[in-house]
C-alpha cells in the first residue's frame, strides 16, 4: 500500500481501485500510516483541560462537546458535507446540533481529494462508519472511567455517556482527557449500527451548509479576495493546442481606465499554450481590455476541424477492427457464434458535443506568500491538479496548497482544475496575487466538452428468437487518457482503455458471448481537451445501449419490458457480488418491473402518446445503482416537437443515507438526462465550438419540466451512487416513447424538432 506521503501521480490515481477494495483496506488507507498506532488516536493533554480530542483525523471533539468533521469533498450544491457528516455522526452517537463540517485544504494526508462519479458516499461510508463507531468506543470506555462503573453498563447517546441514572457528557469526558488508540485489524473488526439502531442516517436533518448560502456568509471560488491583487482575463488562441503567439499589440487596451498590461503566458505543462492574459486593476477593465488587444497567432493543425470531421473519424477508427481495447466481459468470441445465428441486428448511435454551462464560470485566485503557491478555487479534484501545476511553475508539489471554496456548480468541469495553471503563470511572471475569471464566452471555449461519440451495436439471435451474442463499439474522446492516464485498466487485449468513456456498455443482461471494445478518437484528443460531463461514459453509452435493447425487442417481436426482464437472469457474472452488488441482475429485474407497472405500462393511451422505458447499473459494476425511468411523451406531428408529460423512476441505491439530498439529486439527474436528450449540444466549427452562451445553447428551461414520480427501493445494502445514473436512462426512454408514440427511431441525441419531422417524412 502507498503510503500517504507518496504524492506520484500514478499512486495517487490507483488509489481509486485500493479505496474500493475491502473495508479493512479502505480504514488501513484512511487513517495513513499506523505503525505507531498513537498516529490514529494521539494522546490528550491531561493537564491541559481544555484540548480537543481527535479520535481520528477526519473529526475531533472540542470540551463542549462539539463535533467538527473534516470533508474532502467539493460542495456544489449537494450539500455532500451534511450526508458524509450524518454517517460519522451516526455512528458516534452525537446530537446532530453539535455537529460542524470543515471543507479542508490539499495536504498529503487527505489522499486522493476528488468529488465525481458518484462516489463521495460510496467511499466514505465505510471510513466515516468505522471512524465514529472507533470514537463511540473510546469515549465509552473513558466514560465509564470517570463514572467509575463497568463498561458493559454503558450506552452512548446524543453525546454523552450514559450507565443507568449517571450520564457524562463527550465534552466533559474530553475536559477530563482521554487517550485511546485502535490498530487497524481493530478497527476492521469494530461492529458498526444494525440498520434498526440508526438514528441519522435515513432520517430528515437540516443540511449544515444551508445557513451561509442563505446570508451570503458562503464563500465560492469567485468571492476570493486578496489585498493587492490584479484581474485577468484570457484571450484565447484559435485552437486548444499548438497555436504560437507571434506578436501582441495593446495600444487600444491602453486607452481603457484600469488596464495595466497584456502578458505571455510560458507553459511547460501545455496546459494553456498561445495563451495571453489581459490584467487590469478591475475585472471590467479585464474583460474590456482583452476586448481590444490584437494578437496574432500561428494556429495549431485543427484549425479547420469540424463536428462531421470527428465523428466520421471514429466511424472509420470502429470500421477498424484491430483498434481498441476489448473488456473482459467473460466469453469474448463473439464472430465465431454470429457465423452460425438465424438473424443479426445492428444499429448505429451518435450524440452531440456537449458543454457543461455551470453557472460559476471557471476562476482562480493565485499568489505566492511564505514560500507556498496558493491557488484559491472552487475544485473537484484537487489531487488531479497539483502535479500540473508543479510542472507549469517549476516547483515542488508540497510547495502548492488549493484553499477549498464553494462551486457553483461542478457537473465534471471542476474535475479538471487546468484553470488553475493560467492564474498561476501570471501570477508568478507579475510577482503579485492574479485573480482570472472567464467569460461565459471564454468558458464555453475552453470548457472540457463531452465528447461527441458513435457507437455501433449488433446482436445475434437463435431459430428460436433468443439472444446468443451480442458486440458494443464506442469511439469518442476519452478524457482519462488525456487528464489521467495512469487510471486506465488493461484491456483483455493489452490495450489500456478509459472506463469513464465505456462504462455502461459493460451491461448485467444475459447476451451469451459478449464483446465490449472501447475506441479513443485520437482526432478528439487533439482538437479539444475532452472532459467528464455529469454521468460521464454511461451518458453516451446507455444512450446507445437501451435504444438498442428497445429496437432488438421488436426486431424479434417482443415486448420491450418483457425483453429486458427476460435477460436480467442474475447468473454467472451477472449475478453480483458482496459488499455492493449483491443480487445483481435480480435488482436491475426488479427496478425494471416496478417502474413500468407504476408509470401504467401496456395501458391505451391517445393518439401520437408513448410510453418509453430504459433501464441501467449507473456508473461501474463495483459499485452498482439500479435505474429504470419510464417516459411518458407526446408528439406534434405539425412541429416535430416533443413534450415530456412524465417521467417515472425507480432506485435502488442501497441505503439512503440522505433522503433529501436523494431525492434532490435524482431529481437533478434526471433533469438534466433530459436536457441533454431534447435541448443540449453544439458542433465544432473550425476547430471551436460554436454556441458560446446561453442564447444559442439552450438547456432546458422551467416550462418544460414534467411532472416527476421518483421511489426508492427501501434496502438495508450498501449505498452507492446517486449524482449520475438517473441522467443515464431518460434519452433512451424518450426516444422509445417517441418511437411508441409515432413509429420513428431517433439514434442521434439532442432530438431536435426538425429530426423528428425528417423521421416522420421519410
Amino acid at each position: 500500500m502507498a503510503r500517504l506521503g507518496d504524492r506520484s501521480p500514478s499512486t495517487i490515481l490507483r488509489r481509486r481501485s485500493f479505496l474500493i477494495g475491502s473495508a479493512g483496506a479502505a480504514l488501513a488507507f484512511a487513517f495513513g500510516d499506523v505503525a505507531d498506532a498513537s498516529q490514529v488516536f494521539p494522546p490528550s493533554k491531561h493537564d491541559t483541560g481544555d484540548t480537543s480530542f481527535a479520535p481520528t483525523m477526519w473529526y475531533s471533539i472540542d470540551p463542549d462537546g462539539i463535533v467538527t468533521i473534516n470533508i474532502i469533498r467539493a460542495e456544489m450544491g449537494q450539500h455532500v458535507g451534511t450526508s458524509l457528516a450524518r454517517i460519522l455522526a451516526d455512528e458516534l452517537e452525537v446530537d446532530w446540533t453539535n455537529v460542524r463540517i470543515n471543507h479542508v485544504d490539499t495536504d498529503p494526508k487527505w489522499g486522493l481529494m476528488v468529488t465525481g462519479g458518484s462516489w463521495s458516499v460510496f467511499q466514505t461510508y465505510p471510513i466515516f462508519s468505522k471512524a465514529g463507531a472507533a470514537g463511540r468506543l473510546a469515549l465509552i470506555e473513558r466514560g465509564a472511567e470517570l463514572l467509575s462503573v463497568p463498561v458493559d453498563t454503558c450506552v452512548a447517546r446524543d453525546g454523552a455517556v450514559a450507565s443507568g441514572v449517571r450520564w457524562i457528557t463527550y465534552g466533559e469526558i474530553v475536559k477530563a482527557g482521554i487517550n485511546r488508540s485502535f490498530t487497524p485489524e481493530q478497527l476492521d473488526a469494530l461492529p458498526i449500527k444494525a440498520p434498526a439502531k440508526r438514528r441519522l442516517i435515513g432520517r430528515k436533518v437540516d443540511a449544515l451548509d444551508i445557513p451561509q448560502k442563505i446570508d451570503g456568509t458562503a464563500r465560492y471560488g469567485i468571492d476570493a479576495h486578496k489585498d493587492g491583487m490584479v484581474y485577468a482575463r484570457p484571450i484565447l488562441p484559435p485552437t486548444r493546442y499548438g497555436s504560437k503567439v507571434i506578436a501582441v499589440d495593446d495600444s487600444a487596451a491602453r486607452n481603457i481606465k484600469g488596464y495595466l498590461s497584456a502578458v505571455i503566458l510560458n507553459d511547460p505543462s501545455d496546459t494553456v499554450p498561445g495563451w495571453v492574459m489581459a490584467i487590469a486593476k478591475t475585472y471590467p477593465a479585464a474583460i474590456k481590455a482583452a476586448d481590444a488587444i490584437v494578437v496574432q497567432w500561428e494556429s495549431g493543425p485543427t484549425a479547420s476541424i469540424s463536428e462531421a470531421d470527428l465523428q466520421n473519424r471514429s466511424r472509420e477508427l470502429i470500421a477498424d477492427p484491430s483498434t481498441g481495447s476489448i473488456l473482459d466481459t467473460g466469453d469474448t468470441d463473439t464472430e465465431a457464434v454470429f457465423k452460425t445465428a438465424s438473424r443479426t441486428f445492428e444499429q448505429t448511435y451518435t450524440n452531440a458535443t456537449a458543454l457543461h454551462f455551470q453557472l460559476e464560470p471557471t476562476n482562480a485566485l493565485a499568489f505566492e506568500e511564505n514560500g507556498t503557491f496558493e491557488i484559491h478555487t472552487g475544485n473537484q479534484w484537487q489531487t488531479l491538479i497539483l502535479p500540473t501545476l508543479a510542472i507549469a511553475l517549476g516547483r515542488s508539489e508540497p510547495s502548492i496548497v488549493m484553499r477549498s471554496y464553494m462551486l457553483g456548480g461542478g457537473f465534471g468541469r471542476r474535475l479538471n482544475g487546468d484553470y488553475a495553471v493560467p492564474a498561476a503563470l501570471a501570477a508568478k511572471a507579475l510577482g503579485k496575487p492574479v485573480k482570472m475569471i472567464l467569460t461565459r464566452e471564454d468558458e464555453c471555449r475552453f470548457d472540457s466538452a463531452r465528447s461527441p461519440a458513435v457507437q455501433t451495436l449488433r446482436m445475434a439471435f437463435s431459430a428460436e428468437g433468443e439472444v446468443i451474442a451480442m458486440e458494443h463499439h464506442a469511439a469518442a474522446g476519452w478524457p482519462t487518457e488525456v487528464l489521467a492516464p495512469s487510471f486506465m485498466p488493461m484491456g483483455g487485449n493489452g490495450v489500456p482503455y478509459d472506463p469513464f468513456s465505456i462504462n455502461g456498455a459493460d451491461h448485467w443482461y444475459e447476451v451469451g458471448a459478449q464483446k465490449v471494445r472501447a475506441i479513443s478518437n485520437d482526432l478528439a484528443k487533439k482538437t479539444f481537451r475532452p472532459g467528464w460531463l455529469r454521468s460521464v461514459g454511461p451518458g453516451w453509452t446507455n444512450w446507445a445501449l437501451e435504444s438498442f435493447m428497445d429496437e432488438a425487442a421488436h426486431e424479434v417481436g417482443k415486448d420491450p419490458v418483457e425483453f429486458r426482464l427476460s435477460l436480467l437472469k442474475a447468473a454467472g457474472r451477472n449475478a453480483g457480488v458482496a459488499p455492493n452488488s449483491v443480487g445483481g441482475a435480480a435488482r436491475q429485474h426488479h427496478v425494471v418491473e416496478t417502474a413500468a407497472a407504476r408509470a401504467g405500462w401496456g395501458e391505451k393511451l391517445p393518439a401520437n402518446h408513448g410510453l418509453g422505458i430504459a433501464t441501467s447499473f449507473g456508473q461501474e459494476r463495483e459499485m452498482p445503482t439500479w435505474v429504470a425511468c419510464v417516459a411518458h411523451v407526446e408528439v406534434d406531428r405539425t412541429t416535430g416537437e416533443v413534450r415530456v408529460h412524465k417521467l417515472t423512476s425507480v432506485v435502488d441505491a442501497g441505503t439512503i443515507v440522505d433522503p433529501g439530498g436523494a431525492m434532490a439529486q435524482v431529481e437533478g439527474a434526471t433533469l438534466w438526462g433530459l436536457s441533454l436528450a431534447l435541448f443540449e449540444g453544439t458542433q465544432f466549427v473550425n476547430g471551436q465550438v460554436e454556441d458560446r452562451n446561453l442564447d444559442t445553447y439552450t438547456p432546458l428551461r422551467i416550462g418544460g419540466v414534467p411532472k416527476l414520480d421518483v421511489t426508492f427501493v427501501e434496502t438495508s445494502e450498501p449505498p452507492t451512487g446517486l449524482g449520475e445514473p438517473p441522467t443515464t436512462v431518460v434519452g433512451p426512454a424518450i426516444a422509445n416513447a417517441i418511437f411508441a408514440a409515432v413509429g420513428i427511431r431517433l439514434r442521434h441525441i439532442p432530438i431536435r424538432p426538425d429530426a423528428v419531422l425528417n423521421a416522420l417524412s421519410s
